[in-house]
């Protein structure tokens, strides 16, 4: 909708955002009136008319198969969207034959804000489709036309909250209606059910809907706004009512004709296993957090467990190799712990390496400081690519201070980005250059050993080659993140 607005229309950012929170919300007209919407929009020229937006309603058959999203109608006088338009006021047209002969009623609603028509709302309704009438089916209509005629004067949608779409009742959920004195004359068969769950005994129907739900519902701790206020239709439009065995989530609109108030809708949903899986993926990631933090502390005991026996051994291969294991340690558990603080599939992974190359930069250099930078962003990486990468960042950053930068002071630059799906990853240090007969297939460097592999495991690639002018080597890593 943003799209077509933009690009073939007028409209102010007023006029957009109230039609784009009618657009939230329109689904309970479409699925009271068992009618597809479809949102047209005035052109820059005003003989053009826009197709904006379009719902179909889960209550009942669509009357309309093809998306017209994106589609034009020019002026014609005859036509009920430029009538609407033109007029302001309501076009019907009894049938119309759409969608192979199928009759569909067709019904133009003007959309006006501040005096002027912003848009025009069209509704088809398929009559080959049109339920049995009944109880819920009346009701469902009623209600139908009282939104519209809100609808058509700017009071619908309503403002307050908006409808969540994951959470937010329906109308197929359960509906209720209570008039302007806070009677119940109308409940949908889920709402009653509703009601049972949450403990009602009695009947509903005829009943003080805010009386008897607050009779329902443990008083709790203090609030702003009253339960028995929200239920009237005051404040925050939904609200969740929570027993020891049962959850419910209401919406309440208040409903109006052009006399005046003349009561609420409220659509009614039981959240409770919805609000049980809930628990259950807030427990999973807890204990996922808990598992990460406990394994960081586990590979940090080795690392310290390393770094002791490094200490008692004289010789230098063997304490060398000892404080490279424990770097290597140190890198993965750096990874842990950022997936103990969030927990998520993908992993922000400049803080593991901002931390990385300060570990690098403090345990590597053996002779002058060497400055360790990082130019660009390695954006989010997948968590089951962390570890590795993790693991080929510190052994490139190692071998760059200690056969690049050697023992004078240096620097050591990392360069990520992101690119069609790859992280491109370069190290580059001044300083002492490859061999002359170098080559990486036949290096027996343990750290190059692991980069390679690691590299290969995640279906990237690897090179690393010196550049003359100036003297620098530079390793480049390509991982695909997909």
């Amino acid at each position: 909708m943003t799209q077509v607005i933009a690009r073939h229309t007028a409209l102010t950012a007023r006029d957009e955002a109230w039609l784009e929170h009618l657009v939230d919300e329109w689904h309970l007209l479409a699925d009271l009136s068992f009618a597809d919407l479809i949102l047209w929009v005035p052109g820059i020229d005003d003989n053009i008319f826009w197709a904006a937006a379009q719902v179909r309603p889960m209550t009942g058959p669509t009357a309309l198969e093809d998306d017209v999203v994106g589609e034009e109608i020019t002026y014609d006088a005859e036509h009920l969207v430029t009538e609407a338009y033109l007029s302001g006021e309501v076009a019907l047209a009894s049938s119309n034959g759409l969608n192979a002969g199928s009759p569909v009623q067709v019904q133009a609603i003007p959309v006006l804000l501040d005096g002027h028509c912003v848009g025009v709302v069209e509704i088809h309704t398929n009559q080959m489709g049109v339920r049995a009438p009944g109880a819920l089916e009346d009701a469902y209509l009623e209600a139908a036309q009282v939104l519209s005629g809100m609808l058509h004067r700017g009071e619908f949608p309503t403002t307050g909250e908006r409808s969540v779409p994951w959470v937010s009742p329906r109308a197929g959920d359960g509906m209720v209606r209570v008039d302007q004195a806070g009677l119940v004359t109308f409940a949908s068969p889920n709402a009653i059910s509703a009601y049972r769950r949450l403990g009602l005994t009695a009947d509903l129907l005829g009943e003080g809907f805010a009386q008897i739900t607050s009779l329902l519902v443990p008083r709790k701790a203090p609030v702003e706004v009253s339960l028995t206020a929200v239920l009237q239709g005051h404040g925050q439009r939904e609200v969740e009512l929570e027993t020891d065995a049962v959850q419910l989530r209401l919406r309440i609109i208040p409903l109006a004709t052009a006399d005046g108030p003349c009561g609420v809708l409220v659509m009614c949903r039981d959240t409770t296993d919805l609000r049980n899986r809930e628990r259950q993926l807030v427990t999973k990631d807890a204990t996922i957090r808990e598992i990460h933090h406990r394994v960081k502390n586990n590979l940090q005991t080795v690392a310290a467990l390393l770094r002791l026996q490094a200490r008692r051994i004289s010789s230098a291969e063997a304490r060398g190799a000892l404080d490279d294991a424990m770097k290597r340690v140190g890198a993965i558990a750096v990874v842990h712990e950022i997936l103990s603080q969030a927990f998520d599939t993908a992993v922000k992974f400049d803080d593991v390496a901002d931390r990385l190359l300060h570990m690098v930069g403090d345990v590597a250099a053996t002779g002058g400081p060497v400055q360790m930078t990082r130019q660009g962003t390695f954006g989010y990486v997948p968590a089951d690519v962390a570890t590795s990468l993790s693991l080929v960042l510190t052994e490139l950053c190692q071998n760059a201070v200690e056969h690049g930068v050697g023992t004078q002071p240096g620097e050591v630059v990392v360069s990520p980005a992101q690119c069609d799906g790859q992280l491109r990853v370069s190290v580059s240090n001044e300083g002492r250059s490859l061999p002359a007969d170098f080559s990486l297939s036949r290096s027996r460097s343990l750290g190059l050993s692991i980069v390679t592999t690691l590299v290969a495991d995640l279906g990237g690639q690897f090179s690393l080659e010196s550049a003359d002018n100036p003297q620098r080597t530079i390793a480049q890593v390509t991982i695909p993140l997909a």
